[in-house]
């Protein structure tokens, strides 16, 4: 500029005289110049430095908020995620990773990779909701939908985002957080069953609080259905008062003591007491208290289940009397037999003594003859009848008999001798297998009556058509011992007499000398060992017993 200002210049003035003024002049128009250029390129300095230190501070702010974000993610395992709405562009963080257990390769970048993990009864919903509140431009959302994991397994999450929009109002991005609610859900389900198991149940129940006052049962905090419908009383009028209203002039203060020292010692307790409802009418309640304790193993709350057993304790009561009555009349009846056993005993014997005199007297008279029979006859059947019953007596009035092994073998030589007539006579055949129990832990004379009498009763009623067959063995399995008596008789109509068969002076044929007394004494005999006999029998086909001993 100097120079072609001085070009100007020069061909307008040539003089020489004016060469120095030329000169100073373009000395002091190239500093003027040069000042203005160091001032504009000061001003463009200062506003470059200025536009930097708000970059420089930009860009540490947005690194100070990335490393809050990271730091917030990684504080509330959320899994962050970030949606460009109109690139359908989606971002997650390593919470993909670590709460669903995704590969990073494998997560889309897409919101229909987000929407195809969401379980499909939950995905229209859930989709709907969303795309509802981005047309409708509300900055805040959330909602609840099963997740899929890696593994095909799903998570209850909360979803919560935050809408941006530019200039215009239009939805350009979303940023949202997705908690696991998992164990929350699971908690909520599990509180809403104990709930209904609460409300629906036909036993009262009310919590109360911690603490006592004043040497009281603490103060009701919650009552369900039954309580009010037991107590009468509604929820309303019973919270926050002490269930000492409850006690009456018949409660048992010693019971309410026991339940006071257990509230003091922290303990579980349970008493039973009579109880009044809210009309002052009395019912018998058992009333338990359990004790509530919290994260910390402070007690916060005591729960109470009552039970109204009022039909119990009637039913108890009647119990009572009616076990006080069968014991006198027990009493009373074995008092009898003993009076029927013994006292008629001698009076019996001497009447049939004087009857045997009789007999030595001749008799012309054919009437009295028949008399002197039939009475005679009479006299030895009442004998017999008081001799069953003091064998009855004998094995009620001993219910511990003494035990001691014994031989099955050398029990069935004597059964056997003793019976060695009608053997001989019918000749059955008959099997004995004791090789796996060869001893039995019992008393003697009742194993040998047992067997006595089921043999007796094989031999008296066998049929006519085929040979007799008697099997009898004996078997151990765990520790009892199972004896089992076979035969191919007559048999006995179950259908018509189960319940009869063990009865006393049940007869089920028609055979003279038959009495109905020897399987009332046989189950008699074997109860009394402490033992059970049970039997199945087929007319015309056989019967089988089956008595069991613990051995």
């Amino acid at each position: 500029m100097a120079v072609v200002c001085h070009k100007i210049l020069t061909s307008y003035f040539s003089k020489i005289e004016y060469f120095y003024l030329f000169f100073i002049k373009d000395i002091l128009f190239i500093l003027i110049t040069g000042l203005i250029f160091k001032y504009i390129l000061s001003k463009n300095e200062k506003r470059n430095i200025s536009i930097f230190e708000k970059l420089k501070k930009t860009n540490e702010e947005i690194k100070e908020s990335n490393e809050k974000y990271d730091i917030v993610a990684k504080a509330t395992s959320d899994t962050i995620w970030d949606w460009k709405i109109q690139e359908d562009s989606i971002n997650w963080n390593k919470g993909i990773e670590s709460v669903f257990g995704y590969n990073p390769a494998d997560v889309g970048n897409t919101s229909k990779w987000w929407f195809d993990k969401i379980h499909p009864e939950d995905s229209i919903r859930m989709s709907i909701k969303l795309y509802s509140f981005i047309e409708q431009k509300t900055e805040k959302w959330q909602d609840q939908y099963r997740f899929r994991c890696a593994d095909g397994s799903y998570k209850y999450v909360l979803d919560r985002g935050f809408l941006l929009k530019d200039e215009n109002g239009r939805a350009i991005r979303m940023i949202g957080a997705i908690q696991d609610i998992t164990k929350q859900k699971e908690e909520e389900q599990r509180l809403k069953l104990l709930e209904t198991v609460i409300t629906q149940s036909k036993d009262s129940i009310l919590i109360t609080e911690a603490n006592s006052i004043d040497r009281k049962i603490p103060r009701i905090v919650y009552v369900n259905p039954a309580f009010s419908h037991m107590s009468g009383y509604l929820s309303h009028e019973i919270i926050g008062k002490s269930p000492n209203i409850f006690k009456g002039p018949k409660s048992d203060s010693e019971e309410l003591k026991k339940l006071l020292r257990a509230i003091k010692n922290k303990e579980e307790c349970l008493i039973e007491t009579i109880s009044y409802t809210k009309k002052k009418e009395e019912y018998w309640v058992r009333f338990s208290m359990i004790p509530i304790f919290n994260n910390e193993g402070s007690i916060s709350h005591w729960i109470s289940i009552q039970r109204d057993i009022t039909d119990e304790k009637k039913l108890e009561t009647e119990k009572e009397h009616l076990i006080r009555e069968l014991t006198q009349n027990n009493k009373d009846l074995k008092q009898f037999s003993y009076i029927t056993s013994h006292n008629l005993r001698a009076p019996l014997s001497n009447l049939i003594g004087l009857l045997n005199l009789i007999e030595d007297i001749p008799v012309e008279d054919p009437e009295l003859q028949e008399i002197l029979a039939g009475f005679t006859k009479s006299t030895h059947l009442l004998n017999e009848t008081i001799n069953d019953l003091v064998k009855v007596i004998i094995i009620k009035d001993n219910p511990s008999m003494q035990k001691e092994e014994v031989s099955l073998k050398e029990v069935f030589e004597n059964v056997f001798s003793q019976l060695s007539f009608q053997i001989e006579l019918h000749k059955p055949i008959i099997k004995l297998n004791f090789e796996k129990v060869p001893l039995l832990n019992t008393n003697k004379a009742y194993i040998e009556s047992i067997l006595l009498n089921l043999l007796t009763n094989s031999l008296k009623y066998k049929s006519e058509n085929r040979k007799l067959k008697i099997s009898i063995t004996a078997e151990q399995i765990d520790h009892k011992a199972i004896l089992t008596f076979k035969d191919n008789g007559i048999g006995i109509d179950l259908e018509r007499n189960r319940d009869k068969v063990f009865g006393l002076y049940q007869r089920f044929h028609n055979y003279p000398d038959s009495k109905g007394l020897g399987l009332y004494l046989v189950k008699s005999q074997v109860e009394t060992m402490g033992g059970t006999i049970t039997i199945e029998s087929e007319v015309n086909k056989g019967t089988t017993f089956t008595i069991t001993f613990k051995n």
